[in-house]
């Protein structure tokens, strides 16, 4: 009993430390633009509404995609991060 919680206890540990190691793929602005399919002069309104409108449409309940609903949040965010 002691060998099995020893082995559960060194998978978890090897599960945690891999999970949190994996490196979330950069977007850049022109990237993210062409992800939600908007231009250069739109505002946060139309951002929003393109995302919304995106994620409807591949969202994983939905029968959709949990990779490319994680993509389009990440195009929605570096869009509506405020400027430093």
């Amino acid at each position: 009993m002691v060998k099995f919680l020893l082995v559960a206890a060194i998978l978890a540990g090897l599960w945690l430390m891999f999970r949190r190691t994996a490196p979330k793929p950069r977007l850049d602005e022109s990237e993210a633009r062409a992800i939600l399919g908007v231009s250069t002069s739109a505002d946060p309104d139309t951002i929003r509404a393109a995302h919304r409108r995106l994620v409807a449409a591949v969202h994983p309940d939905r029968g959709g995609s949990a990779e490319l609903t994680q993509r389009i949040n990440r195009a929605r965010d570096v869009l509506l991060k405020p400027r430093d």
